[in-house]
């Protein structure tokens, strides 16, 4: 029986980790960490990077959760989402309330508390336009992508506010490319799951055709933005030459695949835009952050 309880025990964590969506929370939070550490006369502190990394994955994990609460029935027609705790019937949403609120309120109060009332403030905004803004409209209009990108791109400017108390300038450039990086990010996604979103009638691509070529060329327009975006950091002293060359290097990256996404409209080069994406983001903050003035 003791054995039993233990292993119920870890089945109910894994739930609840997976309700935290920990690999897209973690992506969130790292951005987060790095305009913390961008921010003028901070330097690497273990106490500070964890509480706001804690407090990060509390508040990105409180709105994944009520993500997965309203959309649970249409997860249950997703091949990718039908074995989440609730369309599989392993949790219930009065519990995924709880677990949402809990996590929620705690990980804003944490960046209240330790770093100052904005930086709280801002998560708690995020979690309420991902959470009741960005989630039901995916089922209603592509702008959907535009309402999400803006919660997806607070995260640098949360850890900048951490930092600095403050709203400023270097923390809107940092939420500038992050808000550009995302569409070219979402809608490969949504190109090569196309057919699944449609069984849940999520509309996420820009056209209503669906899988057409207007989908490159819309990738081809935000992805370009980051190869002059990615000057600025240099223009105000965020980073020097080093991290202003790597970061247009990779907006290039990113634009030459959605280039060929746009030629090509096929899984395959959908894929390439996608991987892109996941190399883009990372190289260019890492970049920034390693070539600090």
């Amino acid at each position: 029986m003791k054995a039993k309880g233990h292993l119920m025990f870890a089945a109910r964590m894994r739930d609840y980790v997976q309700l935290l969506k920990p690999n897209l929370s973690f992506m969130v939070v790292f951005s987060s960490v790095v305009g913390y550490l961008l921010a003028p006369n901070v330097v690497f502190a273990w106490k500070e990077v964890i509480l706001l990394f804690g407090g990060g994955m509390l508040v990105t994990g409180g709105a994944n959760t009520i993500n997965q609460i309203l959309e649970r029935n249409s997860d249950g027609l997703m091949k990718r989402t039908m074995l989440r705790p609730m369309p599989d019937g392993r949790m219930n949403a009065g519990e995924a309330w709880i677990f949402a609120t809990v996590t929620g309120i705690l990980g804003a109060w944490l960046l209240a508390y330790f770093f100052n009332p904005l930086a709280g403030i801002l998560s708690f905004i995020s979690l309420l336009l991902y959470a009741f803004a960005y989630t039901p409209m995916k089922k209603r209009h592509p702008v959907a992508v535009l309402i999400g990108a803006i919660p997806g791109a607070l995260p640098p400017l949360i850890g900048w506010v951490a930092a600095t108390g403050s709203m400023s300038l270097g923390g809107w450039i940092l939420f500038l490319i992050q808000f550009f990086w995302q569409f070219p990010h979402f809608w490969p996604i949504a190109w090569v799951e196309y057919e699944d979103y449609m069984k849940a009638g999520i509309r996420m691509l820009p056209s209503r055709e669906g899988k057409t070529k207007f989908t490159g060329l819309q990738c081809m327009f935000y992805s370009i933005v980051l190869v002059p975006l990615a000057i600025l950091p240099r223009l105000v002293n965020l980073t020097g030459n080093i991290g202003m060359r790597v970061s247009i290097a990779a907006g290039v990256m990113y634009f030459v695949a959605s280039v060929i996404f746009f030629i090509k409209n096929d899984h395959k080069s959908a894929k390439r835009v996608m991987f892109a994406s996941f190399i883009y983001l990372p190289i260019v903050l890492l970049a920034l952050l390693f070539d600090k003035l």
